[in-house]
């Protein structure tokens, strides 16, 4: 039985919980007049019927928009994209931007909208934290793999003896839902104010336009710096924070049930090494379905989808797709660098 009241609280399934609401209504009605009268016994069951088809057509609307809604929100089209420099000094601030610049090239290739949110940078112009919103179809479905800790083994520019360098930097793909799922008590959250650099005009500069909150109970901060005013900072500070929030829940939860994970992709852990580029070798190897790719130069300019493509034939775990998964990857690199 599907509850009404619920239902007339979404904007999606309002318009039919009111047919609901009324044909209810109707069969109350048809049932005290035939208790009434039994002569009109016949009259009342094609009524009767009547009511029955459009409830079920009703509902099964109602049930195709509440699906789509769910699926929507499990796979949600807009993110926040975390880089940070890990272990590596300035060559992992390096990286980090140099993954980050992938990411972006990637986006502009699948008409993603990209924008940045907070960034600091090294004296060398590398990341030492970034966050940036992008916003497109599926596209949590394709980078939610991309969490975790990448490592990256090559000669620095400044490595004088030739020595090859291992650093690492971390990413974490924060899902923006449409539906939040908990609410966060005013009192648990410190807000922080300052000037905001870099472009945006005089104002930006003179006027405290920078937002940076911080969750009390967690630790959790995030800033805001490239909105236009304070407000518009704020908001999506509390945008990112409760996206924060909503995957630390997700990862405690999943890790109460981590035995009973079939998927050989990993736990999301932003703490997981998940993948090595060995610029030496020109070769990218991701650890948890233990493939590699070749043609690193390419791959840092945003071509890295059979990498996306390849994690979520993994994920499916289908041992009748193993053979079809195969020959795809063996193929990978002829399709998207040898056209």
């Amino acid at each position: 039985m599907m509850n009404i009241d619920e239902l007339k609280k979404n904007h999606n399934t309002s318009y039919l919980a009111e047919i609901l609401e009324r044909l209810n209504r109707e069969e109350g009605e048809v049932r005290e007049m035939l208790a009434g009268d039994d002569t009109l016994h016949e009259m009342a069951q094609t009524e009767l019927k009547s009511i029955q088809e459009q409830r079920e057509t009703a509902e099964k609307q109602i049930q195709d928009i509440l699906d789509k809604d769910k699926e929507e929100e499990e796979m949600a089209n807009e993110i926040i994209l975390e880089v940070r420099a890990g272990a590596g000094g300035d060559e992992a601030s390096l990286f980090a931007w140099e993954l980050a610049h992938m990411y972006e090239k990637f986006s502009e290739m699948e008409g993603w909208d990209w924008k940045t949110n907070y960034e600091s940078k090294n004296d060398l112009g590398g990341y030492k934290e970034a966050s940036f919103e992008v916003k497109g179809k599926n596209i949590y479905e394709m980078m939610r793999y991309e969490t975790g800790v990448h490592r990256v083994q090559r000669i620095p520019a400044t490595e004088k003896n030739g020595r090859v360098h291992t650093s690492t930097a971390s990413v974490a793909i924060l899902p923006i839902r449409k539906k939040v799922r908990f609410e966060i008590n005013p009192a648990d959250i410190e807000m922080e104010y300052s000037r905001s650099g870099g472009k945006g005009g005089q104002n930006v500069n003179k006027v405290e336009t920078a937002v940076r909150l911080i969750h009390k109970p967690t630790g959790i901060d995030v800033r805001s710096t490239n909105q236009r005013s304070q407000l518009a900072n704020r908001e999506k500070a509390m945008t990112i924070l409760m996206a924060k929030l909503q995957q630390l829940k997700e990862e405690e939860e999943a890790k109460k049930y981590s035995g009973e994970r079939k998927s050989q992709i990993g736990s999301g852990d932003r703490s997981e090494k998940i993948r090595t580029y060995n610029f030496p070798q020109d070769r990218i190897t991701d650890h948890r379905i233990k493939k590699s790719w070749h043609n690193l130069p390419k791959i840092m300019e945003g071509y890295f989808g059979d990498i996306i493509s390849a994690l979520q034939l993994g994920e499916t775990g289908d041992e009748d797709d193993e053979k079809a998964a195969d020959e795809y990857l063996s193929n990978a690199y002829d399709r998207k660098f040898n056209k």
